[in-house]
């Protein structure tokens, strides 16, 4: 029998705690050196002033906000 995990935790951004791909979700060290996950309404808000800028968006995997089989660790 095999199942799915997620992980939980606090957006590093804005401080909102949600559930995520560990693997897959955007993250970030810029603020403590540590890998920090960043929610999806946060990374939606970097891309747009991202690409008001001229900028490419950040690639989100599809599934960087859904659980995960737990064959993947």
């Amino acid at each position: 029998m095999s199942g799915y995990i997620f992980a939980m935790g606090a957006c590093i951004c804005c401080g909102r705690v949600f559930s995520f791909n560990p693997n897959r979700v955007p993250s970030t060290t810029a603020f403590n050196g540590q890998r920090e996950p960043v929610c999806q309404s946060c990374m939606a808000l970097i891309n747009s002033k991202r690409q008001e800028q001229g900028l490419p968006a950040f690639e989100i995997f599809p599934d960087a906000y859904e659980a995960t089989p737990e064959s993947e660790f």
